[in-house]
């Protein structure tokens, strides 16, 4: 079975897409795992990592992408739903050549415009339409493909990102370790779990990422071990991520030969390796 491991935080620009990206391509290229990427996020920057701006564009014209699945729940009784999972999926996306595990379910910029309409759907015959499930419902028969599944999530807590969770087994929350990029945390624990409840199926907090770290910054260091001591908070995650130009840089598509030239050779790509076995041992701990 596949494990679904779902990426949130409610600030933007924490590094949340790059960590996601990031763990992919290691699972995949380091550790020989089978991975698929799912971004629900509206700003598609997971998207575009992975395949580039051209080729979203024509995706996103031919209606390839997820804004189609979500499309499709407001459209008329009667009407016919325009979803093609098999068209939508992209296999092998990244741009690093070493890396040939890794599919995508892309966004579109016109989530935005979708996600608050979808609380107003229609309940379906039989109240079979529930908003939180229509991802589930499209995928399930898809994910025990994989070894993996990351579920790139928006910065909030509404239905596509409920969506995302509906089909996770957990979530990380990369953050910088400020007090305005951590100071949302409780809230995604609490909604997460209250969510959890409804569904009577437990979704686990697998930990805390931290992101963009300056090991020089007082600020950085002292929030690091309030995260650390705090009991009622998710566990931290040993690997820390440093602030890098080579790791910003890599946000961008393009296309390299290793994962050593997209990361860099100065520690980072030992960093994001280390993170991505951290990551494999509290899965399967979990899993246990």
């Amino acid at each position: 079975m596949a494990h679904v491991i779902a990426t949130i935080n409610l600030k933007g620009g924490v590094g949340k897409t790059t960590t996601t990206v990031a763990l992919a391509e290691f699972l995949s290229s380091e550790f020989g795992k089978k991975v698929l990427v799912i971004d629900l996020d509206p700003q598609t920057n997971l998207t575009t990592v992975l395949i580039g701006e051209e080729r979203w564009e024509m995706l996103n014209n031919a209606g390839y992408t997820l804004h189609t699945l979500f499309l499709d729940a407001l459209r008329a009784e009667g009407e016919l739903a325009r979803f093609d999972l098999d068209k939508t999926l992209q296999r092998g996306v990244s741009p690093v050549r070493e890396v040939r595990s890794v599919d995508l379910l892309p966004s579109s910029l016109d989530l935005i415009d979708v996600q608050d309409r979808l609380a107003s759907m229609s309940s379906g015959r039989f109240y079979s339409n529930n908003p939180t499930d229509l991802l589930w419902r499209a995928v399930k028969r898809t994910l025990d493909d994989y070894d993996y599944v990351l579920v790139d999530c928006p910065p909030n807590l509404g239905i596509v990102t409920l969506n995302g969770l509906r089909i996770a087994d957990g979530y990380i929350i990369p953050t910088i370790p400020d007090v305005l990029s951590t100071y949302g945390i409780p809230q995604i624990q609490g909604r997460v779990r209250a969510f959890a409840d409804d569904l009577q199926e437990p979704i686990t907090e697998l930990g805390i990422v931290v992101t963009k770290y300056r090991s020089q910054s007082t600020l950085h260091n002292n929030t690091i071990r309030r995260l650390r001591g705090d009991d009622s908070l998710p566990p931290v995650f040993d690997t820390v991520i440093p602030e890098a130009n080579s790791i910003a840089a890599s946000a961008e598509h393009a296309e390299t030969s290793t994962l050593r030239q997209k990361y860099g050779y100065g520690g980072q790509f030992d960093v994001f390796r280390g993170l991505a076995r951290e990551f494999i041992q509290q899965v399967d701990e979990e899993a246990a």
